[in-house]
């Protein structure tokens, strides 16, 4: 099992979305999040006051999945979420050791 974690555009999500759907993955969670990479924020005028927004705001997305889908999941996510614009985000995938539902006591690929 592994677990997908995407940083994306938050107005990239409801195609982000759509596209994991197509390709079968059927939950996701998602958080708001503000960070930087590359871009380093940027400036702002407000009410004539010049300040610097050095966070900008994100979209988190964290998935949980089998080994066989992540090619296509990390696919999907990449295609969806790109602009071609600096910022579009990063994607990391990372080893699942266990998973439980907590209403059925269901265990690992069961519990996804």
């Amino acid at each position: 099992m592994k677990l997908v974690t995407a940083i994306i555009k938050p107005f990239k999500l409801d195609d982000v979305r759509e596209a994991i759907s197509e390709v079968g993955i059927e939950g996701l969670t998602v958080t708001e999040v503000k960070g930087f990479g590359r871009q380093k924020g940027h400036t702002e005028l407000y009410r004539g006051a010049e300040y610097q927004v050095d966070f900008l705001p994100k979209v988190k997305l964290e998935i949980a999945t089998n080994d066989e889908n992540v090619e296509r999941l990390v696919e999907a996510i990449s295609k969806a979420a790109y602009t071609g614009k600096i910022g579009d985000g990063k994607l990391f995938v990372y080893d699942l050791e266990q998973a439980v539902r907590i209403r059925t006591g269901e265990a690992d690929a069961e519990a996804l």
